[in-house]
């Protein structure tokens, strides 16, 4: 779980982002979670698009359905994109701070 100072610090390196993806009218599918665990190993930290057609609730409900099956936090979820962060188990990368 993260503290209000880590998610100050996540919602500002998370500004300056581009989206990784979109969650469309398909909802979360097998290869769309593939792709976010591959760019979360790689970055810890994306910004996913949920357009306005997308299946499985509201913008807030598939932020936290993403983190839920991605085993990730969601940091935010601001109109339609969520912000997602997962600490990476690979070596070599400089991980984020939260400190």
């Amino acid at each position: 779980m993260l503290t209000s100072k880590q998610r100050s610090k996540l919602k500002s390196i998370a500004a300056n982002l581009d989206p990784v993806g979109d969650v469309g009218k398909d909802g979360i599918g097998g290869n769309m979670l593939k792709s976010f665990s591959d760019c979360l190993e790689a970055r810890e930290l994306i910004k996913v698009n949920i357009q306005e057609n997308a299946d499985g609730g509201t913008p807030q409900e598939i932020g936290r359905e993403l983190a839920a099956r991605l085993n990730a936090e969601c940091v935010i979820v601001i109109g339609r994109k969520a912000v997602l962060y997962r600490r990476s188990s690979r070596k070599g990368i400089n991980h984020i701070s939260l400190d």
